[in-house]
């Protein structure tokens, strides 16, 4: 049986309150299989906690998951804490913190001299944060003391985009005379910018000065592999072929002048094209 069950139906009467009148834990929870905290709730807050100098929250498992909470349209947890942590979970083996919304914040978590979330997992997961639109949002800076791991394959940048032409994933940009990306047209163009990102299964790992909202952007590949619109009528295209612009609006050709090719490569084909015009994989490497 449980030590402490909170039930309440009256929307302005918390169902669980733990206060603590000095400086220590508001609520604590330890669980050696089962969850240590979890939370419910379809409209309001699933948890609230809120401390001036100690801990907010502290759940820990030693099996399973150090705090559950599902809101399906409010928050899952709101925390604050004034010095110390507004929510510290650490799980031995599975999920420390575990929290998901259908439409409002998984987890919000404010801290004004301390940590707001510390999570840690021997084996597991630490934090697992998942969004139909951003998994996460920081703001200020953020410190990796460790490996950052991307699933996806290239690295790219938003440039704006000249209005008269809309442009798709794998299609060869060059500059115009403001600045803006349009599709290249020329051979050996020396202002070729790169290629746009996310054609076919690469997608961009990582996407810089991204501005929502804003129509007339597009990511153009920095680094990486991408797919790029190339043309073999020109001259077939082998694996390792530098490429570079062609006549042919948005494509790249084999850059088989050196001389010319200078400053107009866009990168190195990954698979061949005997002849037409096709997409293929490509390393984005300008020069």
């Amino acid at each position: 049986m449980a030590n402490v069950i909170g039930d309440s139906s009256n929307p302005s009467v918390p169902a669980v309150v733990g206060r603590h009148s000095a400086n220590g834990i508001g609520v604590s929870a330890s669980s050696e299989l089962g969850w240590a905290v979890r939370a419910e709730a379809k409209k309001e807050t699933a948890m609230y906690a809120t401390s001036d100098a100690g801990v907010g929250i502290d759940a820990r498992s030693n099996a399973n998951t150090g705090i559950i909470a599902s809101s399906q349209k409010g928050i899952g947890i709101h925390a604050k804490s004034e010095l110390g942590w507004a929510v510290r979970a650490e799980a031995k083996k599975e999920t420390a913190m575990y929290a998901t919304s259908d439409a409002g914040v998984g987890i919000d978590a404010r801290s004004n001299a301390n940590t707001g979330i510390i999570a840690s997992s021997q084996k597991g997961i630490g934090i697992h944060a998942k969004g139909g639109k951003y998994a996460g949002y920081f703001e200020g800076i953020v410190m990796v003391t460790g490996d950052i791991q991307l699933q996806n394959a290239d690295c790219a940048e938003d440039f704006e985009v000249s209005a008269a032409e809309p442009v798709e994933a794998g299609t060869v940009m060059a500059l115009n005379d403001i600045g803006q990306l349009e599709q290249g047209k020329q051979p050996y163009d020396k202002r070729v910018a790169g290629v746009v990102s996310g054609a076919g299964d690469l997608k961009p790992g990582l996407v810089l000065g991204r501005q929502p909202g804003h129509t007339d952007r597009v990511p153009l590949a920095l680094m990486g592999r991408i797919h790029c619109k190339v043309d073999a009528n020109y001259e077939s295209i082998e694996v390792g072929d530098l490429l570079t612009t062609s006549a042919t609006p948005g494509h790249a050709m084999k850059a088989s002048d050196p001389a010319r090719s200078f400053g107009a490569v866009i990168g190195k084909a990954l698979r061949p094209l005997k002849t037409g015009t096709g997409m293929v994989p490509i390393l984005v490497a300008l020069q």
